[in-house]
């Protein structure tokens, strides 16, 4: 039984989560960090074929991905790896159709794990096959991802990215709100205010990313109304994540692990 068992109303203790890094971000790095982290999301996963075929095509480019043979398999398995530890597992996921995500949404509810949809991926093999940011600019079909993920009983959010022409995040938002997720996982890119847009637009636990290394990058993002931050490329220095983690006691109320 997991330690974070998952409840309606989401909260990360400590509110610190990792972010995925393909092809990196598997079990091994996420007990590596629970000493500082809340929450660790696993991935990115590539589910069906189409986005399995763009992971392999970022591999021919020399990009580290994840690509088992059997997807479900393999996150069931790095999933029940946590499953006793001090550490909320998340789970990173592509895909190029919804028929996809109810399998791993399954995995997900009986692990009481967060399953997060990769909204946020630029590469141009996978936006060509209708993943990864790409789907910040078609909603509804979102919103279907996150509404058939919550229908398996899973815990769902959605990573997203600021600074994409034409994709109004607050309204994008409220949208996956509607369709039920639970968080956003917004990677503000040198937009940090627009983490206020979208805590003033809806109720989602909202998860900030993007430069978090320090005091006055934690300050900035909780001022802004983040509930959680996130740390992505050093989630792999004891030194960061200590930094941070120590100015997350600072600037909110005392962490009882």
């Amino acid at each position: 039984m997991s330690l974070h068992p998952l409840s309606p109303s989401l909260s990360l203790s400590p509110p610190l989560a990792l972010a995925s890094l393909s092809g990196q971000s598997d079990a091994e790095w996420a007990l590596a960090a629970a000493e500082w982290a809340g929450c660790a999301f696993l991935g990115g996963i590539a589910l069906d074929g189409p986005s399995r075929e763009a992971a392999r095509e970022l591999v021919a480019r020399d990009r580290t991905e994840f690509l088992p043979d059997d997807p479900i398999g393999f996150i069931d398995d790095q999933l029940a790896a946590l499953e006793d530890e001090p550490i909320q597992a998340g789970i990173n996921v592509r895909s190029a159709s919804v028929e996809a995500i109810p399998p791993v949404a399954r995995v997900c509810r009986e692990r009481d794990a967060l399953l997060e949809i990769n909204a946020h991926c630029r590469q141009p093999e996978l936006c060509a096959v209708g993943c990864g940011e790409t789907l910040l600019g078609d909603a509804d079909r979102l919103g279907e991802y996150v509404a058939s993920a919550v229908e398996c009983g899973a815990t769902v959010g959605v990573k997203v990215r600021a600074e994409v022409p034409g994709v109004d995040l607050p309204t994008l938002c409220r949208s996956l709100e509607a369709a039920g997720a639970s968080f956003v996982h917004v990677d503000a890119m040198d937009s940090e205010s627009v983490i206020a847009d979208v805590t003033d637009a809806c109720d989602l636990y909202v998860i900030a990313n993007n430069g978090v290394r320090d005091e006055s990058t934690v300050r900035e993002y909780l001022a802004y109304g983040a509930d959680a931050v996130s740390v992505g490329r050093p989630s792999d220095n004891p030194v960061v994540l200590e930094r941070v983690r120590q100015a997350l006691e600072e600037e909110s109320p005392p962490i009882d692990r």
